[in-house]
């Protein structure tokens, strides 16, 4: 069943993270990263946070003083289960992280197939419980990237996890060529990403609304960026100014397409 490749995408992005992490000193654990106001303990105290709701444990009480970066409610939900943990060292962040990871793939691993049927609150909306499950998958590993971007541990930028969170940002683009970039009625734009995940992405403007399309003739421009960058860009973790990329065609409409692609609520 579909859910069942979710989870051991799921799974894989868990290793790579205990694997990255076991060695960490403190100071490594207390380096900032590109998440505004957040260290590489606060990323994974936040998957903590996550998983002990999803597994129905309590969450804190503890409130934190928020910050500008929080946004909505699921903002001040994390910052309050990253907040709590901060008095702790890296080792013991990391502990319960292993704790709580073995416990939600014991649960995964015998829960009934109904289970994931279950109507739930996702991030992004109404959904099932495997809904959920699949935007968990882009969530463990972007933060998964964000850890070794801040420590400069390049690994784990291809493979099943990455494919799918690339192909769940991707999702969004016709919204950022139509709406946001304001690409005119009838032309299409193709964003070409080279690697590791490789991916061709016609979106086509027709009766005022973009949509994929199979190909593009004569797209009024092409933006070209390997998958890391795009990553990057839609996660709203640097600018387009900030990241190596080119274009051909319309070079204002490519950068407009560059500069609005942070699609994170």
């Amino acid at each position: 069943m579909e859910y069942r490749d979710t989870i051991a995408k799921l799974y894989a992005t868990w290793d790579s993270i205990a694997e990255l992490c076991a060695p960490l000193s403190e100071s490594q654990w207390k380096t900032a990263t590109l998440c505004p106001g957040w260290s590489v303990q606060d990323n994974l105290s936040h998957l903590i946070g996550t998983e002990r709701a999803l597994a129905g444990l309590p969450t804190t009480e503890h409130r934190s003083a928020g910050g500008d970066h929080v946004k909505n409610p699921i903002g001040e939900f994390n910052e309050h289960e990253v907040d709590v943990r901060r008095d702790r060292s890296g080792a013991e962040v990391f502990n319960e992280w292993r704790e709580i990871a073995a416990q939600r793939r014991q649960f995964l691993d015998s829960a009934p197939d109904d289970y994931f049927e279950t109507k739930t609150m996702t991030p992004t909306g109404p959904g099932t419980m495997a809904d959920f499950l699949h935007i968990r998958v882009l969530d463990c590993w972007a933060h998964e990237q964000d850890i070794r971007d801040a420590l400069g541990i390049p690994g784990h930028q291809g493979g099943p996890a990455a494919e799918h969170t690339i192909d769940r940002l991707i999702r969004t683009l016709p919204i950022v060529v139509g709406k946001r970039a304001a690409t005119p009625e009838g032309r299409g734009v193709v964003v070409q990403l080279t690697g590791p995940v490789e991916r061709t992405i016609p979106v086509l403007v027709t009766n005022g609304r973009a949509a994929f399309v199979e190909s593009v003739v004569d797209p009024l421009a092409t933006l070209t960026m390997d998958s890391m960058t795009f990553v990057t860009l839609a996660l709203g973790r640097r600018s387009a100014a900030e990241c190596a990329w080119s274009s051909t065609g319309d070079a204002t409409l490519a950068g407009r397409i560059a500069s609005q692609l942070n699609m994170m609520i």
